[in-house]
């Protein structure tokens, strides 16, 4: 496996052993030197390497000429791969036996939340409560697990796998150890400087225009959806309500929370991923300000507000010019004249480079505050229909 590595061009940081209890050898391996930031290359490159490696064993035992009787190893005859029988399970089912469950760190109506461990690493199992399934509820939790499967990127929580066999209804995703955004700026008081704010909202603007690409709106984006990790790398989180975009590219019903959502989706009419962008100028909102939008009006007389009367957060008079602009591009009434989030990404980019690092005293969350944090956004299955 080391030759493996280095034969695609990594460096081994790092090696790991560990026996399973069930007769398995698990290599564990922290390289560098790939130079794309996806995976899915460096997946492909591992394998190919593997077929390579494993051809060449093979033709060694048998004595035959690689060039006479199987073409050139390497060439395009390795695309004609030995059909492996399916076995029927899913890569990502797990047996509920594999999970540890330590702490509830989260409970609603629907289910419940714990910290755990699967195969001795660190993970976040959301439980649906078996008394409360149903056929809703079911579909639900299967569109959750559909959209979860096709994501991969490092600003989105990874899901590791899912339980979908009745009563055993379990999402089982990475745990997040520096909990929510919501939960540092309203429970600890904490406080963004200027760069640290635009680190996170970069953060969660890539995460959102992977999904965006994959024609996946989130429509419930807002604090307590986005979260920390060890090295306060910022992930987006919770796709309970998330759907695919229909291929009219509007989709209609409100979902969401009332103090994030965009008017269009308050007011049950057709929309489309630019709902997302408007709740992200609530967040941007939220970073910059440390506090809950439209606090003084409960949820609803904030959601008549944003529809009837164009209510908008107040923007403090010292945000940066071009951030203040963004914010008010985000949260525009018609959905066209709001910004993709690829500009989005742009825009922050820019202002980040002109900011600089001048003033930042990034925060820092102490390790007692942080520990057993929850991966805490999971939350739209656990408290569905609250708003």
């Amino acid at each position: 496996m080391t030759a493996l590595l280095a034969e695609v061009g990594l460096n081994i940081q790092e090696a790991h052993v560990f026996s399973t209890v069930d007769g398995y050898s698990l290599d564990c391996f922290v390289v560098d030197g790939w130079p794309y930031e996806e995976t899915e290359r460096l997946k492909f490159a591992l394998e190919k390497e593997i077929l390579k490696i494993e051809k060449q064993s093979w033709l060694k035992q048998h004595s035959f000429s690689p060039t006479r009787d199987y073409g050139e190893v390497g060439s395009s005859d390795d695309q004609n791969y030995v059909a492996i029988p399916n076995d029927g399970i899913d890569v990502w089912e797990i047996d509920p036996r594999q999970l540890k469950f330590e702490t509830k760190v989260a409970s609603g109506s629907y289910g419940d939340l714990y910290k755990g461990t699967y195969c001795s690493q660190e993970v976040a199992i959301k439980v649906l409560k078996p008394e409360r399934i149903n056929t809703d509820l079911q579909k639900e939790f299967a569109q959750e697990v559909f959209i979860m499967r096709k994501v991969r990127h490092k600003n989105v929580v990874q899901f590791i796998g899912a339980c979908t066999k009745p009563p055993n209804l379990y999402i089982v995703t990475e745990f997040m150890s520096g909990g929510s955004v919501y939960d540092y700026l309203h429970k600890q008081k904490g406080v963004f400087k200027l760069p640290s704010l635009l680190k996170v909202a970069i953060d969660v603007s890539k995460g959102m225009n992977y999904l965006h690409q994959n024609n996946i709106i989130h429509r419930d984006l807002k604090a307590p959806n986005l979260l920390m990790d060890e090295n306060e790398v910022v992930k987006v989180a919770d796709f309970g309500v998330a759907r695919v975009k229909a291929q009219s590219g509007v989709m209609t019903a409100e979902t969401g929370t009332y103090r994030w959502m965009a008017p269009e989706v308050i007011e049950h009419k057709p929309y489309d991923h630019k709902a997302d962008v408007f709740s992200f100028g609530i967040v941007l909102w939220e970073l910059l300000t440390g506090k809950l939008p439209y606090a003084c009006l409960t949820p609803l007389q904030a959601a008549v507000g944003v529809v009837q009367k164009g209510l908008r957060p107040t923007i403090p008079k010292n945000t940066n010019p071009k951030l203040a602009e963004l914010l008010e591009r985000c949260w525009q009434l018609d959905p066209t004249l709001r910004p993709d989030f690829s500009e989005i990404t742009d825009i922050l980019r820019q202002i980040a480079m002109e900011v600089g690092d001048e003033g930042e005293n990034h925060h820092k969350v102490d390790d007692h505050q942080r520990k057993d944090k929850s991966a805490g956004g999971f939350f739209s299955v656990l408290r569905r229909g609250s708003h």
